[in-house]
């Protein structure tokens, strides 16, 4: 099961890296410029830091999928994936926006990203991860 879950892992962490450049470089691209005084410029931006928080949460996602959920389906993956990401994108974008003078467009981009993220993540967990 530990071979799946790294194997679904690697997966989910691709998966989220194509899917944030498509979101935050193109998608929301014009919001984070209309709002560029509160962000770091790209030179101070941690990325080795955004790259292992993302490994560490594709983990998690599997690890619990994998350990922690059944029975193993496309739709229980799914629907798993889909709480997943209404917690974390009502978190993220939501939580953010209310502490935060952030544009409406980022909190529900978050939202949406957050949301349809977690859907793939979801998919990929229930494709890889299978009872043995």
């Amino acid at each position: 099961m530990l071979k799946r879950i790294l194997l679904a892992t690697v997966a989910i962490f691709i998966a989220w890296q194509l899917l944030d450049m498509l979101i935050h470089t193109v998608i929301l691209s014009g919001a984070y410029q209309a709002t560029a005084s509160m962000w770091r410029p790209m030179a101070e931006m941690k990325m080795g830091l955004m790259w292992a928080v993302g490994a560490i949460a594709a983990f998690c996602f599997a690890a619990v999928y994998g350990w922690l959920v059944r029975p193993k389906s496309l739709k229980a993956a799914l629907f798993y994936g889909l709480l997943f990401g209404i917690g974390g994108g009502i978190s993220m974008g939501y939580g953010t926006y209310s502490v935060m003078p952030l544009p409406y467009v980022l909190a529900f981009g978050w939202f949406a990203a957050t949301l349809v993220e977690s859907v793939v993540a979801g998919v990929l967990a229930g494709w890889i991860i299978r009872e043995p």
